[in-house]
């Protein structure tokens, strides 16, 4: 197995899976604490709503031990923001991961919420996840909230102000797109996490 998928209850999971089986790799979607920590490699997905999945991170005691974990962790578009310390959307304690707080997105014309559709990343900096990939790629997003610029900051996209696209803390990653909805930019973000040890 070379990595497990957090079930948490996102709708994105069985599109994970066949993202993954396109580059031949074999995953297990679990919410069992035990199986998650043997992992070679941990994927938190989610779709939906931050207190809901937060609640359902600590019912299954899987939000106590993410932090504890040692191997390559990624996260994916609400995933990537339960990393953060707080997310303004419903006033939600995450992961506490990364000291930061996710912010919702403000509309403006031309620029509805959520932000749905293809958008421009751009590097900031040299990291295994980012190789092969391009200034002006495009991956696909869908959000309605954001984590701001910061020190763990990899590659930035712009939706009226620069927000973090992809971030590291150590041996955390997270993107705030859709890898498994990105062609091949987000095929070769996922190859590349298959390849961290």
């Amino acid at each position: 197995m070379d990595a497990v998928i957090i079930d948490s209850g996102g709708a994105n999971l069985a599109s994970l899976q066949f993202a993954f089986a396109r580059l031949g790799a074999s995953t297990e979607v679990s919410s069992e604490a035990a199986i998650i920590a043997r992992a070679p490699r941990v994927v938190l997905p989610g779709v939906g709503c931050a207190a809901d999945a937060m609640q359902r991170l600590r019912a299954c005691g899987v939000a106590e031990l993410l932090a504890t974990l040692k191997q390559p962790v990624l996260g994916i578009c609400l995933g990537m923001q339960l990393l953060f310390e707080h997310s303004e959307e419903g006033s939600t304690k995450c992961l506490g991961i990364v000291p930061e707080t996710v912010r919702r997105l403000r509309a403006a014309p031309g620029r509805p919420v959520p932000h749905m559709g293809w958008n421009q990343l751009n590097p900031l900096r040299d990291d295994p996840i980012l190789t092969g990939i391009a200034a002006n790629d495009y991956v696909y997003f869908v959000h309605s909230y954001a984590a701001p610029l910061a020190d763990v900051t990899l590659a930035t996209t712009d939706y009226g102000n620069r927000l973090s696209a992809i971030v590291r803390k150590g041996n955390f990653w997270g993107a705030q797109f859709h890898p498994e909805r990105s062609a091949a930019t987000g095929a070769r973000l996922l190859a590349n996490f298959l390849r961290l040890e």
